[in-house]
């Protein structure tokens, strides 16, 4: 089942100064209890956007119902 986050969060470039911001609905193949913490939803943001971990900073990120 898929479970959809609000997510808010920042990809930074190479440059340290600069970075984008982003929000909307994001879906994840997970069981419905199953809670994930902050440091998977930046994992995960970073392999669907191809970057580093590092570049990903999650401002904030709530469970849809």
């Amino acid at each position: 089942m898929r479970a959809k986050y609000y997510t808010r969060f920042l990809l930074r470039s190479e440059e340290q100064d600069f970075a984008d911001e982003y929000s909307g609905v994001v879906e994840v193949n997970s069981p419905a209890e199953q809670i994930l913490d902050p440091t998977e939803i930046e994992e995960l943001l970073a392999k669907n956007f191809e970057m580093e971990v590092d570049a990903v900073e999650l401002l904030n990120w709530s469970r849809l119902h």
